[in-house]
């Protein structure tokens, strides 16, 4: 069956009663959704600061390739097979974007018999967190020109807006426009652009604001361009924007409780791509998990070069949360894509192109050991075309490196296939005091910073850019200097080219553009020619998904 097939034929109970008799949550704390999605109250939330943090085990994965990797998959599985095996587990999981689901993705809630329910919602609209924060974004864009065609007492620069417009579609043709023609009813002409939702700097304000009071004032904080000094900064707090944005995320910031095949709860709160934003789900919905429950699985998006990079640099620097362990999935599949197979030949056996592949997981648990400070256990997603020669290797080379690999198949067997990789990553967390490194000291300067990430996770000989980029870092670093970086680099590969597979090494990484994040707190570095708005594929998966008569959804997957 497709995935969407194995998530309609499950059973689901209600979210209210599941929540009380897995977490004690009492009913009142919580507002239903319908009957299988629900959001716990802030109130409720702070009422457990006095309970005692769960451990943190952070899923990742290697370069992502056509092939699949399962991140998602693997998290929920780990998950149901640590409640299996009597462990109370909480799952935290990042949203799914609309654009890549009606373009390549086809949906992000796992996959097979490791998923979270209802597979269809949770795609789609879900509660609606994505809405409120295109409509609060849009809102302080739309009061920009609304301010300037009043008369402009701010003094700001036409030409020096930074903040754009957002649409939660992949929709090429919006990331360059031109607004306010028609004449003067219209408004001023001006050069604009639409972002995804997902690259908002609201999106990543929600995930690491820790209260209402905070979110307000993060959203304050957002430069929305200079003056014509060309250099004094113009704040939303100024055009009196944020406590209107702020009412609108009044609901989007409190975490949604939904389940897995297995009834056990998963929290999905928030959605930043990590390509092009920093790829965690939400602050609130991790420690929530924490005080919850006795150890929380978390992803972070794409591989571990990008994600887990920032789940470390910046979720981690910002909360204070420690991290005790982290898994890093790949496929046999994968790595022989790495190993320069075309996708047509993966589900043959290739030891050659599997043995060359390998550098990419190497590096990247490397990376996490070394640079991360993490205890890391490797996950074998497995697929039924792997053959035993193929796990044979994989699991001498991994442990040559001194790393345990577990080849686990939740993806057809749900919780109870993956209880060998829930044993293994129990036994690591129950053996060690949280502790991590960071990858660069926050005294570092900009460009040194973005230099270690690139030098360090990368393998690039080193850095370059413009002078115009140079001298925006410069002139930053006095205001800006301890903020992270964040990196805003193609998924596909360690470079900047997607098409360089496996580790390459000495590439010079060229940051093309940085922004100022300055409410969320964090300088995004543009590397290569990584577009903030993506575009559907040639056949998007828009085209494959539908709706019957009696209102059953089909094609996501």
């Amino acid at each position: 069956m497709s995935d969407i097939e194995i998530a309609q034929q499950a059973t689901l109970k209600p979210i209210i009663a599941l929540a009380e008799e897995k977490l004690g949550i009492p009913a009142e704390q919580l507002d239903p959704y319908g009957h299988y999605k629900a959001k716990i109250s802030l109130e409720y939330i702070n009422d457990l600061v006095d309970r005692p943090d769960g451990k943190l085990i952070l899923v990742t994965a290697i370069s992502p390739t056509p092939a699949g990797e399962g991140k998602t998959t693997t998290t929920v599985g780990l998950g149901d097979a640590m409640n299996r095996l009597g462990k109370k587990t909480i799952m935290c999981l990042r949203e799914p974007s609309l654009g890549p689901c009606f373009g390549i993705k086809g949906g992000a809630a796992g996959g097979g018999h490791s998923q979270v329910v209802p597979m269809e919602d949770i795609n789609l609209h879900f509660t609606g967190d994505f809405h409120a924060i295109g409509v609060a974004h849009n809102l302080l864009s739309a009061m920009i020109d609304n301010h300037i065609n009043h008369g402009n007492s701010l003094d700001i620069d036409t030409r020096r807006i930074q903040w754009k417009r957002v649409v939660d579609m992949n929709d090429r043709a919006l990331r360059k426009i031109t607004a306010g023609l028609g004449g003067p009813a219209n408004g001023f002409p001006r050069e604009d652009g639409y972002d995804i939702v997902v690259a908002s700097e609201i999106m990543a304000i929600l995930c690491l604001a820790t209260s209402r009071a905070d979110l307000k004032e993060r959203l304050g904080s957002i430069v929305i361009g200079y003056k014509t000094d060309k250099v004094t900064p113009v704040y939303a707090r100024e055009l009196k924007a944020h406590g209107a944005m702020a009412a609108l995320l009044k609901d989007a910031i409190k975490p949604n409780l939904v389940q897995t095949l297995e009834n056990n709860i998963a929290v999905i709160h928030g959605g930043p791509f990590a390509n092009i934003a920093h790829g965690c789900n939400t602050v609130t919905a991790t420690k929530t998990g924490l005080k919850l429950a006795d150890y929380v699985v978390t992803e972070a998006g794409f591989g571990a070069d990008l994600g887990a990079e920032k789940f470390i640099d910046i979720k981690c620097r910002m909360s204070g949360l420690k991290p005790s362990a982290a898994v890093l999935v790949a496929t046999a599949r994968a790595l022989k894509f790495h190993g320069g197979i075309a996708k047509n030949n993966l589900n043959h056996e290739n030891l050659e192109a599997l043995e060359e592949g390998f550098v990419n997981l190497e590096r990247h648990l490397n990376n996490i050991t070394q640079h991360y400070g993490l205890p890391c256990v490797v996950c074998i997603n497995h697929f039924t075309f792997d053959t035993d020669a193929e796990i044979a290797l994989l699991k001498e080379k991994c442990e040559a490196l001194g790393a345990k690999c577990i080849v686990s198949k939740h993806w057809a067997e749900g919780g109870v296939g993956a209880e060998q990789l829930a044993r293994e990553v129990i036994n690591v967390v129950d053996n060690r005091e949280p502790e991590f490194s960071y990858v660069y000291d926050e005294n570092l300067s900009l460009w040194k910073k973005i230099e270690t990430i690139a030098t360090k996770l990368y393998g690039a000989a080193n850095i370059s850019a413009n002078a115009k980029v140079k001298k925006q870092l410069s002139d930053w670093q006095a205001d800006y200097g301890k903020f992270p970086v964040c990196m805003a680099k193609t998924q596909m590969s360690f470079s900047t080219d997607p098409s360089a597979k496996g580790a390459p090494s000495g590439h010079t990484v060229e940051i093309s553009e940085v922004r100022l994040a300055n409410g969320a707190g964090f300088i995004v570095a543009i590397a290569g020619n990584m577009m903030t708005m993506p575009g559907l594929p040639k056949t998007p998966a828009a085209e494959r998904i539908d709706i019957l008569d009696d209102g059953t959804i089909t094609g996501l997957f």
